[in-house]
């Protein structure tokens, strides 16, 4: 039997990216067009991050017929986590990929009340900061949502454990255990968290000053459930949207909501990089971070343009890398080439939680960096905050210890906002942050890093503080030495993490209900970061992902039962 031939037909011959991805995963022009008029939506998600993610399975779950539409403004830029990808892709994590679509204001470039003078930005790309992301998935606890309303943090820690699934979170410490009961597991992740882990965890666990003062324990992570290397969003999206018959999930890239359009409170339609798109009966839900929608609101809704932003809150950041020899440790035969060690560690400033920090403490022995290159690549826990080669190559008989400090902005300070800027006609950009420190910070800042320098010199090292060797110089070109780095060495001038900009609430000053609503409107909904009313210190994705599961549970709600937790 004859095999029919199919001959290849003239078509596109200089494909774009774009153009590719259109035509496999997301919507084609033709298809974006026809979605731009579909009244039938159920929600319409903006951005394309974890809560966006959170929202679309979450709702799938309990409704498999439910429609949604995903805007995200970037292209596609990397299929998964750069640590699931080989070495050259760590450059991703430090070459210029973030876009900041706000300007700053002139006392804070000009650092006029500290060192603070900018914040990182956006990751524009499908996925977001997804493919790029640390890991870190700490469960803050009651204590740590201080300034929170009751339900908001009830309801928070109703949903961490489905959270924890969708991002399959794990401890490092069940990896190392796992390890020590099956010494012979091929696991090259349960292996480099083996030995070192345990003997640092010992170290925490019998240093009453640290269990006195702070809560220590093993860090958990987000790791991807197929390759065990990091989760990331762009596959998960993707599988949801795959395109065949019935696909309940649309996603256009390259599409910037410049504004949404409304009247008598209801959201009717987005204004857009490509055009006006009807939202219908659609939930609009702004999963685009924190500082972002806060600049649509201001666009509008001018109800509230004065009030969005009108609170900032982020994460100012320590950093310390520090050595010693590890015979120091005590019996180290059992340490392989490769021994890595994650621990995240939380305290106040003088037990006020208002004055929040945490150390995350990476710990490294390598006895082959150019030999183990990659495997550290692959499972470092996280790959912005590991020993440089430089560090390394001069550190084969010893245990690295890097310490990265995330410390609270100050939510009630007056003189940090996210306002509305006038003077700049492009609606996607016109908003100036202002951050300034002031006398919370600055306590703040300091006990955090007495507290890391004291877990550096009185508990990670046995033999007392004279042992403690610390980096300084640039991370590439430098030196050891005994001396502590000063202020200007080890702390940055940037911010991470921004919050706090649609704050929620159950007063009339929120500008979020509890069941995520934007204040004034019947059908705009937000998620992420921007929602806090304090910044605390911890990661903010677990209790992101967590609440984003809980506003899916309440807009499912509208037509059926909520969804069990």
């Amino acid at each position: 039997m004859a095999t029919e031939r199919r001959f290849p037909q003239l078509g596109e011959q200089d494909p774009a990216v774009r153009w590719v991805m259109d035509q496999v995963f997301f919507l084609s022009e033709p298809e974006f067009e026809e979605a731009r008029v579909d009244r039938n939506y159920n929600l319409i998600i903006v951005g394309s991050g974890f809560c966006a993610l959170a929202v679309a399975e979450r709702s799938l779950r309990k409704d498999p017929s439910c429609r949604i539409l995903v805007l995200e403004r970037g292209p596609f830029f990397l299929p998964s986590h750069v640590q699931n990808l080989s070495t050259p892709f760590a450059k991703a994590m430090r070459e210029p990929i973030e876009t900041h679509p706000w300007s700053l204001s002139e006392k804070t470039t000009q650092r006029r009340t500290g060192l603070i003078r900018w914040a990182h930005g956006m990751t524009p790309f499908f996925g977001g900061r997804s493919t790029t992301w640390s890991g870190w998935c700490p469960r803050p606890t009651a204590e740590e949502m201080f300034g929170w309303p009751e339900e908001a943090v009830w309801n928070a820690q109703r949903y961490f454990e489905s959270a924890e699934h969708l991002l399959n979170v794990q401890s490092i410490a069940d990896i190392a255990d796992d390890f020590q009961r099956a010494p012979g597991n091929d696991s090259l992740k349960a292996s480099v968290y083996g030995s070192l882990q345990l003997v640092v965890g010992n170290l925490l666990g019998r240093a009453t000053t640290i269990n006195k003062e702070y809560r220590a324990k093993p860090a958990s992570f987000a790791f991807d459930q197929v390759n065990s290397g990091k989760f990331s969003v762009p596959e998960k999206l993707i599988e949801l949207a795959t395109k065949r018959d019935g696909t309940r999930v649309h996603i256009a890239t390259n599409c910037t909501v410049e504004r949404v359009q409304h009247q008598d409170g209801i959201a009717q339609a987005l204004h857009t990089s490509r055009g006006r798109i009807s939202i219908g009966d659609a939930n609009l839900v702004l999963a685009m971070g924190s500082l972002p929608p806060a600049t649509l609101v201001q666009n509008s809704f001018p109800h509230i343009q004065g009030e969005a932003g009108a609170r900032v809150s982020a994460h100012f950041v320590t950093y310390i890398a520090a050595r010693i020899l590890k015979t120091d440790l005590g019996d180290c035969s059992d340490f392989r080439d490769l021994e890595m060690g994650a621990f995240y560690i939380a305290g106040t400033a003088g037990g006020d939680y208002k004055k929040q920090f945490h150390i995350q403490l990476n710990v490294v022995s390598d006895q082959d960096p150019v030999g183990n290159a990659q495997t550290a690549h692959r499972y470092a826990p996280d790959l912005t905050c590991m020993p440089t080669h430089q560090q390394l190559e001069s550190s084969t008989d010893y245990v690295i210890y890097i310490c990265t400090g995330l410390g609270e902005l100050d939510a009630d300070n007056e003189d940090s906002w996210f306002r509305h800027n006038p003077d700049d006609p492009d609606p996607t950009t016109n908003s100036t942050l202002q951050v300034c420190e002031n006398d919370s910070d600055r306590k703040t800042w300091d006990a955090m890093d007495e507290a890391a320098f004291d877990l550096l010199e009185h508990v990670l090292s046995p033999k007392g503080p004279d042992r403690v060797q610390y980096w300084h110089g640039h991370p590439d070109e430098g030196s050891w030495e005994a001396r502590r780095p000063g202020i200007n060495q080890r702390r940055a001038d940037f911010l991470v993490h921004e919050s706090s900009t649609l704050h929620i609430g159950d007063g009339d000053g929120a500008l979020v209900d509890l069941n995520y609503r934007l204040r004034g409107t019947e059908n705009v909904y937000v998620t992420g970061a921007a929602l806090w009313p304090r910044g605390g210190s911890w990661n903010p994705t677990i209790t992101m992902v967590a609440m984003a599961q809980h506003l899916a549970d309440i807009l499912a709600c509208k037509t059926n039962e909520v969804l069990t937790v």
